[in-house]
């Protein structure tokens, strides 16, 4: 473990919530100090939930170290039973309660509850928030879920989606779409909305569609082997991906596969005239393995995109993330860490990222467009609206959410080109307001407005600007500067770095015109 600003995973018991909250029926109980209960505002807060999560804390202090805090843990464990009557209980331990190692399985076994209580072992201090989840799901379905005779019509079990999961509540519906227009019925969608019993129903299903192998995989390969249950291995997010879906499905299933296309507005999108412009962009990718493999998958093949940098965060799944990298002839970046992250995104510069919450930071401090494409997310990336990623719909809403940025990047460039303007200008105020346009609030005895500005630009003076560069001083002066920033806002900091480069390697203090076009000239060879 390490001190850090932003984590792409909490602990493992973060993840163990994240089963416990998204099911019904269940209750957790986390043997932890009063400090760890943080959690519940990760569901509150970011996922507008209307229910605190079910876990009951043991919440010791530190003038419990020296007691019994195996005491506390079956004293709470009991009332937790008597408050809520869950079907089933769960129970495991904190990073910190880890440390003092009371065994909340082997208390709560002994105290004779009337309902299954599943301990869990979550090695903090070696794994994370994904294995966690992937974990308690797994350990729920071994011990609730047992062989039995099948449905008569063709169903499938829905795997994977969970509470605080990006996109997983429109997910759910968009693949249950899917399964209904080939015939095939919903036995479970589990963890989701699942109470216990309905997980010792999982047996029944013909077939198991693992929606997220992040979370549930590990519980796949688990019923595949014990109740002889095959699982799907596309994730059906994209055109291409959703098509291949469909058809291994159909085939495990033994139906006939079928679409219906009525609803896929994304590929003649991606072709229209006004999405030209996407053609060759260049985005880097970063986030769950899940979401890269298909977001890789879509900015290729289906927008024209060029990939020029891929990663994800969970080393779990570094192999197949390696091995994709490799087709897109690119090295794969396997981290954890953001700083890394940025780094590496500042090395590639791209023209657009596709990423995380944190990737969303990193885009602002750089000046690149971001759209987020996997967790960890932001309560934005929870909306009211329908807004899957898998199936047509979520093809669709791909297609609007990664060119939004790409457009947007297009007007602020055009208000940058134009901000001298006699009419655009910065105290012009907005245009669509007419005669009402506000006046700067200089004349009213305030600071002047200010206009938001990338990261990459410099602090500019009256007449000039100084970059550090090195140990020496290099100065743009006023002409260069303003050629400077009719330069697009996603490539200018590139821009401005190579012709600093140029003028460094030619011993020169002071950066023209001329400067800057003899640079593009050299670089463009």
């Amino acid at each position: 473990m390490k001190l850090t600003v932003w984590t792409y995973e909490g602990p493992p018991h973060v993840g163990a919530m994240r089963v416990a909250t998204g099911m019904k029926g269940l209750h957790y109980v986390l043997h932890a100090p009063q400090g760890d209960t943080y959690a519940d505002l990760l569901f509150t807060m970011i996922e507008r939930r209307v229910h605190r999560p079910p876990v009951t804390y043991t919440t010791f202090e530190g003038r419990d170290l020296g007691e019994d805090t195996a005491g506390i843990f079956k004293t709470t464990c009991q009332e937790a039973y008597d408050r809520y009557q869950p079907q089933a209980l769960i129970v495991g331990a904190s990073c910190t309660a880890e440390l003092i190692q009371d065994d909340p399985g082997g208390l709560a076994e002994t105290m004779g509850l009337p309902v299954p209580v599943i301990a869990l072992e979550l090695p903090s201090y070696q794994r994370k928030e994904n294995f966690g989840s992937d974990e308690t799901f797994y350990q729920i379905v071994r011990h609730l879920a047992q062989p039995m005779e099948k449905t008569p019509e063709v169903t499938a079990n829905l795997i994977g989606p969970l509470a605080l999961g990006f996109r997983h509540r429109d997910d759910i519906e968009e693949v249950k779409g899917l399964l209904y227009e080939m015939g095939i019925g919903i036995n479970v969608v589990a963890p989701f909305e699942a109470t216990p019993e309905d997980i010792t129903k999982l047996g029944q299903a013909h077939v198991n569609v693992l929606m997220y192998p992040e979370h549930a995989e590990t519980a796949a390969r688990h019923l595949e082997r014990v109740c002889g249950q095959p699982y799907t291995k596309t994730v059906p997010i994209g055109v291409g991906a959703t098509h291949d879906f469909v058809a291994e499905l159909a085939a495990l299933a033994g139906v006939e596969p079928k679409t219906d296309l009525t609803r896929l507005r994304q590929p003649w999108w991606s072709k229209s005239v006004d999405s030209t412009y996407l053609t060759g962009k260049r985005v880097f990718l970063f986030g769950d393995a899940t979401h890269v493999q298909a977001a890789a998958r879509v900015a290729r093949d289906e927008m024209g995109f060029e990939v020029v940098g891929l990663g994800c965060y969970n080393r779990e799944f570094a192999r197949p993330i390696r091995a994709l990298a490799r087709d897109f002839g690119l090295e794969a970046l396997i981290t954890d860490d953001y700083l890394d992250v940025e780094k590496a995104i500042e090395e590639a510069a791209p023209e657009m990222i596709l990423g995380t919450q944190m990737e969303r930071h990193i885009g602002k401090r750089l000046g690149i467009p971001c759209a987020v494409i996997s967790a960890p997310v932001h309560v934005q990336d929870f909306p009211a609206r329908y807004s899957p990623q898998m199936g047509w719909e979520g093809a669709n809403v791909l297609f609007d959410t990664w060119i939004h940025p790409l457009v947007m990047g297009l007007e602020e460039h055009l208000l940058a080109m134009f901000r001298e303007d006699f009419e655009f200008h910065d105290a012009a105020g907005p245009s669509h307001h007419g005669g009402h346009a506000p006046k700067p609030m200089a004349e009213a005895g305030g600071p002047a407005p200010q206009t938001p500005r990338s990261i990459s630009e410099a602090k500019t003076g009256s007449e000039e600007a100084e970059i550090e560069t090195g140990t020496d001083v290099m100065v743009w002066l006023t002409d260069a500067e303003r050629e400077l920033k009719k330069i697009p806002f996603f490539v200018r900091g590139k821009a401005r770095r190579n012709t600093e480069t140029f003028a460094a390697e030619r011993g020169l203090s002071e950066i023209s015109i001329d400067t800057l076009y003899e640079a593009k000239a050299h670089f463009a060879r």
